[in-house]
């Protein structure tokens, strides 16, 4: 399906597919998928987290177009694909849904950067290890995310750390209270809770209106089922691509500590990169700082070459 580009005066306006398309799981599973950008440009595929969509990413598709092609999808029960049944939630169905999509939207022998963004990360280090990462990623972003132990180190209640922090995020995390419409209110829990102090409002609107889209029972089923017992960490020796790590400092989903040990247990690391002052929720908070991001490692490790390419970790700062 193609359809037409149009003008828009927010980044944070849904981005026009070029073309979409539907690819199917190993569990038969349907995703939305959606192209952007010219054919024949350099690839880049973003996978987006927990309660979000493929509108989660249309500040960054902005900051990368026109010169890359960019794939987008939504992660099962999530915008466009519809919610599997009970058994359809795990690492494992994160990890096939990606193989299916490269399989749907890379030609053959092309390869792409793919970046994760929390759950999507998740799915890369799911992925870790699997044939098909390896021959169809070039390199990879995992941004705001963690590979284990995500309940007991999030700081998003207002507590010392502890087993009454713990047992109140793990609560939360799980709810499947409805989180009902945008109000002041919920936009600024919403905000504490994912984004920096210095997120404008037009920024907090975007994140609620793609947050309160997601179905309370998906994202209920998500949080149970996957992010509160979640440990990837030992795949990550199995990452043999060069994988750049980014985080918020005032992160409180994923806070920094986490990405410091992906950092830690990566064979071909490709830098790491903390935004000061920003939350969870980096590709709406600094949308171009987060593509700044993609554009070096396809530069380093897509079109170009590198020396000594992921034999580094580098520090940088917004």
């Amino acid at each position: 399906m193609t359809r037409p580009a149009r003008p828009t005066d927010s980044p944070y306006a849904p981005a026009v597919a070029d073309r979409e398309l539907t690819a199917v799981s190993a569990d038969g599973s349907r995703l939305h998928v959606e192209l952007h950008g010219p054919e024949g440009a350099p690839a880049v595929v973003l996978v987006h987290g927990w309660t979000c969509s493929t509108l989660f990413w249309a500040p960054v598709i902005r900051e990368l177009l026109p010169d890359h092609r960019v794939v987008v999808y939504d992660q099962r029960g999530h915008g466009r694909s519809p919610a599997p049944g009970p058994s359809g939630y795990s690492t494992t169905a994160l990890a096939d849904d990606l193989e299916a999509v490269l399989a749907a939207t890379l030609s053959p022998g092309e390869r792409a950067v793919v970046a994760g963004h929390s759950m999507g990360g998740m799915t890369l280090m799911a992925a870790a290890g699997r044939p098909f990462l390896a021959e169809r990623a070039a390199a990879v972003l995992l941004a705001n995310t963690g590979s284990a132990r995500l309940v007991p180190e999030a700081a998003v209640v207002p507590l010392r750390p502890g087993r009454l922090r713990t047992a109140l995020q793990g609560a939360l995390l799980g709810s499947t209270l409805p989180l009902g419409p945008v109000t002041a209110l919920s936009r600024a829990l919403l905000k504490y809770g994912t984004m920096g102090p210095r997120a404008s409002r037009e920024q907090s609107d975007a994140v609620a209106r793609v947050v309160h889209a997601c179905p309370r029972k998906v994202r209920g089923l998500w949080a149970k089922k996957v992010l509160a017992v979640l440990d990837v960490h030992a795949n990550l020796a199995r990452l043999t691509v060069p994988a750049a790590v980014l985080t918020g400092s005032a992160d409180r989903l994923t806070p920094p500590v986490l990405s410091q040990r992906i950092v830690e247990a990566l064979p071909v690391p490709a830098g790491l990169t903390s935004l000061p002052g920003l939350g969870h929720m980096t590709p709406v908070e600094a949308p171009d700082k987060v593509a700044g991001v993609i554009r070096g490692l396809v530069r380093d490790h897509l079109t170009g070459t590198a020396a000594g390419e992921g034999t580094l970790i580098k520090e940088e700062s917004a």
